[in-house]
């Protein structure tokens, strides 16, 4: 195995391989993929079905030189391992290793650290728009994926790029099919015709005829409606040629002849151009192909039978908040549920079963979400928005400007707040206490568990009149999920989870844990520790808090967020405002882009375990020798 694939150091080494030889190549990349995925786990489906695209690219153009920008990069393994980085592949998603994304600091073929959807346009864009002002020589490729066109900013990148007319190719990798359901034998022969330098040529010669005779400009207009007429019968472009770009396709992704043809025409267009590519999602293995959504993002797992890694027993806190909406949605006919492209991450694929018509799915468009969530609000509906925490960043202006200026009673549902893993700086939900914080009519609560979580959504929709989030991390809970009956909790107060002696540590959601389990540790040392979960981040319960903080001598924050603007500063503010004198130590996370990695790995990086903050306790009472 790997025979051709040892040759391969760079993408020159690549362009010494006859054509012919490239199918077993992308054979021998499926299986290093899918060895590696197996092992790591990573995005198998759609890198899967990007390998013929990927070595294309490399093999026609000039890379690095020219400059190719995966969209996300999560089908990008394949480039990865063909611009020298198949001896680390192995590493994939782990801390010290390359990222399951594109990073700048790993390679000159990574032209911008990708991990977010509709990004790769725009800033390819503004990269040919610079080469022209320093007339430089060289290509942009920005390579996007069907659900990137339900991003706004992709569009408003097309926009600009056939206006301004900019030398730009875009390759739309389609593995969804949603825009064509066939690849048409006549449409793919007639692109590659048509790009062709005799036609290309020809087209010139034949324009700058027609333009020196009389009559001759309205014979080519005509000409070229002909054109588009017969592409518009045969293939879906019609919509990006009226946006300036030329248009070609639908190709068969998996066919190598059709897309080096096809590229290598390209090199000598000049302006827009976009290049319509369909691909299989898990193209090369069956499992993967059948059910893509499982082998989309996927922990390790059997390569043999695909059977995937025993799941942990406890739902996760995903799960829990489908369930609970379900449930609610059953009792409150006003409930809407609202996602952006994340009906199974978010775990309102259930909710969605149930009640598909109070389902809302808007695509990779968080700020379209959060619009619509108001325009619900403002019918006297009870929206929930459940988005990731680094994705819900996107639609800023609109949870300001459509929700909270207005004191919409919209409910934020914030998935995989603090530490997500694997996925790296791109994915992890550090800020969202910080940015959310500031935003005037704005609640915010976090849970300590799953049932904790559940009765937050049922007093928001009990309670609140104007905007609520509710962030909770990825992964498992504490295993005490049950269908029972709800309770609200106390809106804007405070849990006293253990009364001690002295020292006080302020918890707020994930982190209330392991507060108590230091606790418990500090308590078989003779120590006496209170432990309090805050819930409410804002307002704080002003009242306890501050009788809580003067009974005891030393105090602790504990958040899975950055400090700056967070829960520990919320306190700090607090005791400003009152003029109260206490020192308060903050522990949570500093103000840097955390890297990849486990995330019981990363929580202890960072010094968020239960014995390192017990460890801290100790030190704040007997100094640097943490001892009495």
């Amino acid at each position: 195995m790997g025979k051709l694939l040892e040759k391969i150091q760079s993408p020159q080494d690549l362009k010494k391989l006859p054509k012919e030889s490239l199918p077993l190549l992308a054979q021998e990349i499926r299986e290093e993929i899918i060895q590696v995925v197996a092992q790591r786990g990573g995005h198998l489906a759609s890198s899967l079905g990007a390998v013929e695209l990927a070595i294309a690219v490399h093999y026609c153009f000039d890379t690095p030189k020219d400059k190719v920008l995966w969209d996300v990069g999560h089908q990008a393994y394949a480039h990865k391992i063909l611009t020298g980085r198949r001896d680390r592949f192995g590493t994939l998603r782990q801390y010290g290793g390359i990222s399951g994304f594109l990073r700048r600091e790993e390679s000159p073929y990574d032209v911008y650290d990708s991990g977010h959807s509709g990004s790769a346009l725009p800033i390819a864009l503004g990269i040919a728009e610079a080469r022209e002002l320093k007339k430089e020589d060289y290509k942009l490729i920005a390579i996007i994926g069907d659900g990137t066109l339900s991003t706004g900013v992709a569009f408003e990148a097309l926009n600009c790029a056939g206006a301004w007319k900019t030398d730009l190719i875009v390759i739309l990798n389609d593995n969804e099919m949603s825009i064509s359901k066939t690849v048409g034998a006549i449409s793919s022969y007639l692109s590659r015709i048509m790009t062709g330098q005799w036609v290309t040529k020809t087209k010139e010669n034949l324009k700058q005829l027609l333009n020196e005779i009389p009559g001759g400009k309205r014979l080519f207009r005509l000409m070229k409606l002909a054109e588009e007429v017969l592409k518009g019968l045969i293939s879906p472009g019609l919509l990006f040629e009226e946006l300036g770009f030329k248009y070609l396709g639908p190709l068969d992704g998996h066919n190598l002849d059709h897309l080096i043809e096809t590229f290598k025409n390209v090199k000598n267009l000049k302006g827009p151009v976009l290049i319509h590519v369909v691909t299989r999602k898990g193209k090369g293995y069956p499992l993967a192909e059948k059910d893509p959504i499982t082998f989309h993002g996927v922990g390790p797992f059997d390569n043999q039978n695909g059977s995937l890694e025993l799941k942990n027993p406890r739902s996760t806190y995903s799960e829990v908040l489908g369930k609970t909406l379900v449930e609610l949605g059953e009792k409150v006919p006003e409930l809407v549920a609202i996602t952006a492209a994340m009906p199974h991450g978010t775990g309102l694929y259930e909710f969605a079963k149930r009640f598909p018509e109070r389902f809302f799915d808007v695509g990779i468009a968080e700020q379209a979400a959060v619009s619509l969530a108001a325009g619900f609000a403002l019918s006297g509906l009870k929206p929930v928005v459940a988005i990731y925490s680094v994705f819900l960043q996107r639609a800023y202006d609109q949870i300001v400007e459509e929700v909270a200026l207005q004191n919409l009673p919209v409910i934020f549902c914030i998935d995989r707040a603090g530490i997500v893993g694997e996925d790296g700086p791109t994915h992890h939900g550090l800020l969202d206490l910080s940015y959310l914080r500031c935003i005037p009519n704005m609640t915010i609560m976090a849970p300590k568990d799953e049932v904790e979580l559940r009765s937050m959504i049922y007093a928001a929709l009990q309670y609140a009149n104007g905007p609520c989030a509710i962030r909770y991390p990825k992964g498992s809970t504490r295993g005490t999920f049950s269908a029972e009956e709800f309770s609200p909790i106390e809106w804007g107060k405070a849990e006293i989870l253990k009364k001690g002696e002295k020292v006080a540590l302020f918890a707020v959601g994930s982190m209330v844990e392991e507060a108590f389990e230091a606790s418990q540790i500090l308590e078989k040392e003779g120590l006496s520790i209170t432990v309090v979960n805050a819930r409410f981040v804002k307002p704080l319960d002003e009242e306890s808090i501050l009788k809580l903080i003067t009974e005891h001598e030393i105090v602790f924050t504990l958040e899975e967020n950055v400090l700056e603007g967070g829960f520990g500063s919320a306190i700090l503010e607090l005791l400003s405002e009152k003029n109260v004198k206490k020192e308060v130590i903050r522990i949570g996370l500093p103000s840097v882009f955390v890297e990849q990695g486990k995330r019981e790995e990363l929580l202890e990086l960072y010094g968020l375990k239960a014995h390192q903050i017990a460890k801290r306790v100790r030190k704040a009472l007997w100094g640097e020798k943490g001892e009495a």
